[in-house]
């Protein structure tokens, strides 16, 4: 199986996040980079050369202003006294309608959503070859592989179009599916992350040109909190094209599969001819973020039956973090990819 992966997504090293009031180590480490790289290649995958696309495909889905805001933002930051090593918002505006700061801190807040999307010296380097990545594995999907491999870090699926959020600061698996869409294909992203993938919804859900699926742990207690209800269907002209499938704490391997049946009948009744896995193995039970009881094992099944559309599928990785078995997980669900 082809993967791709480029070094500068090293440079971001993110110190702390916030949880509860705490200030806490960040789970989103580049230490995960080589758990995963080791788990790709017990799998067989040979890692190809990121190729540079540009800043164009990723302007396709996010604003010049946060693209602005995010190549510069740190250097202004740093020059404001007493300030913390990394950007960090502590205000927020409460709609995306009000007015737009000239103040660092003012734009922190307006495109930073929480504290857990700490901005370094090296994050837009990073996020820019993450996304580079998922572009590079799109390519090779173009050029007629069936299954592709992207090891995205930072991850992706909680940034929208101009708001970063949960470690995410540009949506590669969305990038990837517009790139794909723009070669002439029909994609789907099912988002398998234990957490709802908001930003990914939040790009598309006006439009009907890119069906989103997420399985995730209900949001009524668990984060992102606002998003990624039931309810949420899309508008306008996405009306329907956008389907939330939250299941309790704790869900284990057979009623995750059961989910994920549903979740395959919609991308079938959409007719995509390739499909985007935002692969979130934050699904295990073993995760630090202990939402679901997914399996090691259970990837591999989850990843089989994904392989039954008999669809092209490109693997963008999002959420997953280090535990004993982190590799073990990536390394199944990409056997199961070879398998099906």
């Amino acid at each position: 199986m082809k993967a791709f992966f480029d070094d500068r997504q090293r440079a971001h090293d993110p110190k702390m996040f916030m949880a509860n009031g705490t200030r806490l180590p960040n789970p989103e480490q580049p230490a995960r980079i080589e758990v995963l790289h080791a788990g790709a290649q017990a799998a067989g995958c040979e890692f190809g050369t990121v190729s540079d696309h540009g800043l164009g495909p990723i302007a396709a889905l996010h604003s010049p202003e946060y693209l602005v805001f995010l190549q510069t933002i740190h250097t202004r930051w740093s020059r404001i006294e007493g300030a913390s090593d990394e950007v960090i918002p502590n205000i927020h505006p409460d709609n995306r309608h009000a007015s737009y700061p000239r103040s660092a801190v003012g734009q922190a807040g307006y495109h930073q959503a929480d504290t857990s999307c700490p901005i370094s010296a090296g994050t837009w380097e990073s996020a820019y070859w993450s996304a580079q990545t998922a572009l590079s594995a799109a390519d090779a999907i173009v050029a007629g592989e069936h299954t592709v491999y992207a090891l995205s870090r930072p991850p992706g699926h909680h940034a929208f179009g101009d708001l970063a959020g949960g470690f995410c600061f540009l949506n590669n698996s969305a990038i990837a599916a517009e790139a794909l869409l723009r070669a002439g294909m029909r994609p789907a992203i099912l988002d398998v992350d234990v957490h709802h993938g908001n930003g990914t919804q939040g790009i598309f859900y006006h439009r009907r040109d890119v069906l989103t699926v997420s399985i995730h742990a209900d949001p009524i207690r668990f984060y992102p909190f606002f998003w990624g209800h039931a309810d949420e269907r899309g508008k306008g002209e996405g009306l329907g094209y956008n389907l939330n499938i939250p299941l309790p704490r704790g869900t284990d391997d057979p009623a995750y599969l059961d989910a994920l049946d549903t979740a395959l009948g919609h991308v079938r009744a959409y007719g995509a001819d390739v499909v985007v896995v935002a692969l979130g193995l934050d699904a295990h039970e073993n995760d630090p973020f202990r939402g679901f009881r997914v399996t090691t094992d259970g990837f591999a099944r989850i990843a089989e039956a994904v392989l039954q559309l008999r669809k092209p599928v490109l693997v963008v990785q999002e959420g997953g973090y280090l535990q004993p078995d982190l590799g073990a997980n990536l390394t199944s669900f990409l056997n199961g990819c070879q398998r099906a």
